[in-house]
């Protein structure tokens, strides 16, 4: 592979060069600070346009782990716990975040990566006494951490029974921009306003330098918030840095079109795998693709590109995780390929 080029996330690069501008004209100015800059107001303005939910709230934080934290911690009392997938971000790779903050995570099988009614039901039924946790909110991600997405009626199912068993809704949207440019989408901006009571916009696997849009739709959640992000250090002095980024991603469709990119290049290279009789974990729509390999291959393609080393598959063979960004060229996912084929020849 000539040039050499890393398909091991989607925040490798730096930011999309319109972003970059709006940072650099927003640093010669002089701007409030804290997040009460006329950037990042006008930013939240153009995303509670998208959603039809005026009584909305956006905070803008620095990255996902954060805003997680700083949003289940924010909504839940003491004894109450997270319903989340075993395979789910805040189970699997956050450091025990939300643990640390003294809440915990109670996990379920996953289907094709994604939480199911049945299994918020397992753990409501296993959690029934003061002497347990407390399932209150139920945590997904979407895209999924196996790059699928949730339709429309999945996340409506859900919802119906939060509303039935008195649980919060959170969806965590680290890569929002793939899920709702993937195909077989179905979902909206203003459809994921509309069955959480809380999510997050991501910026960071989507283009921007850093940033996610804390997005909190049911108004017995917005108190306090801001001291809250204060006193947790997520509160921004330079707020417009932020701000600004999520300005130029909503002022017109330029995060819908990076996360299309991002998909159409992962799509590229899936098909590509496919043609040349490589099994695949999981069928992804989004920017993430997750090729089986023997060890001897993933050795060898480990020499012309970096890649994560996903789980074990059998004896001879594991599963890797290739993933797409906003700046991924045609050029380096055909390159990939051929590296690829030479090894499987």
């Amino acid at each position: 592979m000539t040039p050499k080029a890393s398909f091991r996330n989607d925040y490798s690069e730096g930011a999309h060069p319109r972003l970059l501008q709006a940072l650099a004209q927003a640093s010669a100015e002089q701007n409030a600070g804290y997040g009460l800059d006329a950037h990042s107001t006008r930013a939240a303005q153009l995303i509670v346009a998208r959603l039809g939910q005026p009584q909305a709230q956006v905070h803008f934080l620095v990255g996902g782990t954060q805003t997680n934290l700083l949003a289940i911690s924010a909504f839940l009392r003491p004894h109450e716990a997270v319903i989340a997938v075993a395979s789910g971000h805040v189970a699997t790779h956050e450091t025990g975040a939300i643990e640390a903050t003294g809440h915990k995570v109670l996990i379920t099988p996953h289907v094709d990566g994604k939480l199911t009614p049945d299994g918020v039901r397992a753990l409501l039924a296993e959690n029934t006494s003061e002497h347990m946790v407390k399932p209150r909110l139920v945590y997904v991600s979407n895209t999924t951490e196996l790059g699928t997405i949730y339709t429309k009626a999945e996340l409506q199912a859900l919802r119906a029974l939060c509303d039935e068993c008195g649980l919060l809704f959170y969806l965590d949207g680290a890569r929002l921009g793939s899920a709702l440019t993937a195909e077989g989408n179905d979902l909206s901006l203003a459809d994921i306003a509309a069955l959480t009571h809380a999510f997050y916009i991501g910026g960071t696997k989507n283009g921007a330098l850093v940033g996610e849009a804390l997005v909190v739709v049911e108004p017995a959640l917005q108190a306090d918030l801001r001291y809250l992000i204060k006193q947790r250090g997520a509160m921004l002095a330079k707020g417009m840095v932020l701000g600004a980024q999520f300005e130029a991603l909503f002022e017109d469709a330029l995060f819908f079109e990076l996360g299309a990119h991002a998909n159409a290049m992962a799509q590229r290279l899936q098909a590509g795998l496919k043609a040349a009789g490589i099994a695949l974990l999981i069928h992804s729509p989004s920017n993430q693709v997750f090729p089986i390999l023997t060890h001897a291959q993933i050795e060898a393609l480990a020499g012309v590109t970096s890649f994560e080393r996903w789980s074990p598959h059998s004896d001879t063979h594991a599963v890797i995780r290739l993933v797409c960004s906003w700046a991924t060229r045609e050029d380096a996912v055909d390159a990939l390929l051929a590296a690829i084929g030479h090894l499987v020849r």
